[in-house]
């Protein structure tokens, strides 16, 4: 039966009652009892354990059958937030993207964004900003398919601007990339915010675009069609930076750190040439595998991925997640380029992907006042 079948009715609800049931009854009793004894990482609490097993079952269930219930996309602005519409950029399409959009059949279209802000500010000022106004620019992960930028799906403690970016299995490269150069775009061109006041944020998927972004800025600079300046630094939470398959290899951790809540299919070579091919659409898997604002992190002799001019960039990895691999590498090649005073690189042991977004994750205090301390 094809797994399509499963993001159906009935097949979903039948799909979702089984494997809830299958947690819940098998599952949960024996981790319960498994984890008093043993557990994945020996710096994980017994709660801790269960937390990540459930969040991955859970990640994998998705997998198979879709969304549950409804949730924002980039096609319309709830009600229930501080959103506001952005509008294209294709002013700003020049050199190799404009090539890619040509290609791809794609181009820079209105998204919708959304103000939040810590408990107590007004989530959206007016424009034009003051001089000294801050703010951070996020991209938001979600295995380029998921998770909207709506304010109720996403935690952030400081003024922010995010918007939901067109995703891949409906409109492939460089699409990502021209939504982050319009959000861009708006703050800067639009809100006033001086570009040296407006910090780019992505964790794992959007990770990925921050770094597309800033490079298309950076090689295109001072161009006639691309007069914007480039970011003062950026924050990237366990980025996404290989979608080709040169990091999957024995003893990887793509294969070794089979614990992570990134469910199995990150490991599954037939996966990765799915979301590869999804992502690329008709460039084909090879663009995976050397296209420096793809995979920047890529193994492959064809990749000539390099960061020179790019901004301060402070980079969190997880020590138990299954990307770990392949943000190292992209420390090694920053650090190469850049130097270590402009590449910061902070490794939480045992975390998993992505922990930042977990409010009661034990590494995520430690990391938080790291970032501060690079931000000051």
């Amino acid at each position: 039966m094809s797994l399509k079948l499963y993001t159906k009715q009935p097949w979903k609800t039948l799909c979702l009652a089984y494997k809830v049931s299958a947690v819940l009854l098998v599952r949960v009793p024996a981790w319960s009892i498994t984890y008093l004894f043993t557990r994945p990482r020996p710096t994980w609490s017994w709660r801790h354990a269960m937390m990540v097993a459930l969040i991955r079952h859970l990640s994998s269930l998705l997998v198979v059958i879709g969304k549950l219930g409804h949730r924002p996309d980039y096609r319309a602005i709830e009600s229930d937030a501080e959103g506001i519409w952005i509008g294209g950029a294709p002013h700003f399409i020049t050199a190799e993207l404009k090539i890619w959009s040509a290609v791809g059949d794609v181009t820079s279209i209105h998204i919708p964004g959304y103000w939040y802000a810590k408990k107590g500010l007004s989530p959206r000022p007016t424009a034009p900003v003051g001089p000294d106004r801050r703010v951070f620019l996020f991209l938001h992960g979600g295995g380029f398919t998921q998770s909207p930028a709506h304010p109720r799906l996403r935690h952030l403690i400081y003024l922010v601007v995010s918007w939901s970016w067109s995703m891949m299995h409906q409109h492939p490269f460089p699409t990502a990339l021209l939504d982050a150069l319009a959000g861009y775009n708006y703050l800067v061109g639009v809100m006033r915010y001086r570009s040296s006041n407006t910090i780019v944020v992505g964790d794992s998927a959007g990770g990925n675009i921050v770094l597309a972004l800033t490079r298309y800025l950076v090689e295109n600079e001072g161009t006639a069609k691309v007069s914007l300046p480039g970011p003062p630094g950026h924050l990237l939470s366990s980025p996404s930076v290989d979608l080709s398959s040169s990091h999957l290899m024995p003893g990887s951790s793509a294969l070794t750190h089979n614990m992570d809540i990134l469910e199995d299919s990150y490991g599954d070579l037939r996966h990765i040439l799915y979301r590869s091919f999804t992502y690329v659409g008709p460039f084909g898997f090879g663009m995976a595998s050397c296209n420096r604002y793809i995979s920047p992190a890529s193994l492959s002799l064809l990749m000539r991925a390099r960061f020179n001019n790019f901004p301060p960039t402070f980079v969190t990895a997880g020590g138990a997640e299954r990307l770990l691999d392949s943000i190292r590498t992209l420390r090694d090649r920053m650090v190469k380029d850049m130097g270590e005073a402009f590449a910061t690189y902070y490794e939480a042991e045992d975390a998993i992907h992505n922990y930042l977004v977990f409010l009661r994750h034990p590494s995520r205090a430690a990391t938080l006042t790291a970032v501060r301390k690079w931000l000051t």
